[in-house]
């Protein structure tokens, strides 16, 4: 089993940039494929990224794609999102997933998940 932590949610203006971590303990993280999730108030959990376990593959939604960029360290069992040009719709609670078997495009390919960082983007 793999322990997800999740840092780097904050509030943020429009047109900004943030960076999110997902800090994995446990299994060896370079078991897992993993992915970023994101979920608004009253709305389902949407994937955001997904990325191959040695890293050399990355997936995203269409609605982030040319903002956000899926990346991982697995000398140092971090995940990482780096956002840029913020959009209020952006705003939601952002989880770090994992799974050993799939690479985590939707929440039912995830097996593990880190407790979500709020972020808020301001008009």
């Amino acid at each position: 089993q793999v322990q997800l932590v999740e840092s780097g949610g904050e509030l943020v203006q429009a047109g900004g940039a943030l960076r999110l971590s997902c800090a994995a303990s446990g299994r060896p993280f370079s078991n897992y494929a993993m992915g970023w999730f994101r979920q608004a108030p009253e709305k389902e959990r949407e994937f955001v990224a997904a990325i191959t376990r040695n890293g050399n593959k990355t997936y995203y939604a269409d609605s982030v794609k040319g903002r956000f960029t899926i990346s991982r360290d697995n000398a140092k069992n971090m995940l990482y999102l780096q956002m840029i040009s913020l959009k209020p719709e952006d705003t939601a609670v952002y989880s770090c997933a994992a799974s050993q078997i799939y690479l985590p495009q939707t929440p039912k390919m995830a097996q593990y998940w880190g407790q979500g960082t709020q972020v808020t983007v301001s008009s």
